[in-house]
């Protein structure tokens, strides 16, 4: 019975709680609301925006094939349009992040390096690798780009954009170590001898099984060591 009581007693007083405080816990379950609301439309319109620019990437896509066989060559008739869609390509780029951007940059990319346009190619394939840093296609990108730019005749950025590739992508081995060897290779041209037989050694204590470029390696630590 003292018990009943007792419970009786304790929801009279949370009724008298709710009544004295309910424009307060209204106000508070509002707020919820609202906010439960706006997460659920944020959620909605980002959904949007995301469809909306893949949409946008394939329309793109399909004047970047379509002008393909015109990035190159003597025939300039399509380059007004070739031009109009490096302008829009770059904006929506900007605009955009994550594999959106990356696409829209790849894109760039491939325009700028048939053009031979080295320097804006290395820019676009670099952006590429900061935009989606997934591991098969940052490494590929950035190997890219120090391409690029060693035709642009930079070979300390070529080396540069080399080693962040060694650097931030080992795993990706593959490339890694085509990238170590080059590092070796411009070193060489360069007329750093020492600093390139310490990036063939390199190579080989990174990868001493692989069954091209550490042949290569060893090689050419012959080579210069006599």
């Amino acid at each position: 019975m003292a018990e009943t009581q007792e419970k009786l007693s304790a929801a009279e007083k949370l009724i008298e709680f709710i009544q004295k405080n309910r424009r307060l816990l209204l106000a508070g379950f509002v707020v919820i609301a609202v906010g439960l609301l706006g997460a659920i439309v944020g959620l909605t319109v980002r959904e949007r925006v995301v469809t909306n620019a893949f949409i946008r990437l394939d329309e793109f896509a399909l004047r970047h094939d379509e002008l393909m066989p015109y990035f190159e060559g003597e025939d300039v008739s399509r380059q007004p349009e070739i031009n109009a869609l490096i302008e829009e390509l770059s904006a929506f780029a900007s605009r955009n992040s994550g594999a959106v951007a990356a696409r829209a940059f790849n894109m760039l990319a491939s325009i700028y390096w048939a053009q031979e346009r080295w320097s804006e190619a290395e820019r676009a394939w670099t952006a590429v690798a900061d935009a989606a840093p997934r591991p098969h296609l940052s490494p590929i990108s950035l190997f890219n780009a120090a391409v690029a730019v060693e035709y642009e005749g930079d070979l300390e950025s070529a080396i540069a954009l080399h080693t962040r590739v060694v650097q931030d992508h080992e795993h990706v081995f593959f490339i890694a170590v085509r990238s170590q060897f080059s590092i070796g290779r411009l070193n060489e041209a360069r007329g750093d001898i020492q600093a390139a037989i310490a990036a063939y050694q390199g190579l080989l204590s990174r990868w001493p099984h692989d069954p091209h470029y550490a042949n290569l390696a060893q090689s050419r630590i012959i080579v210069l060591s006599d």
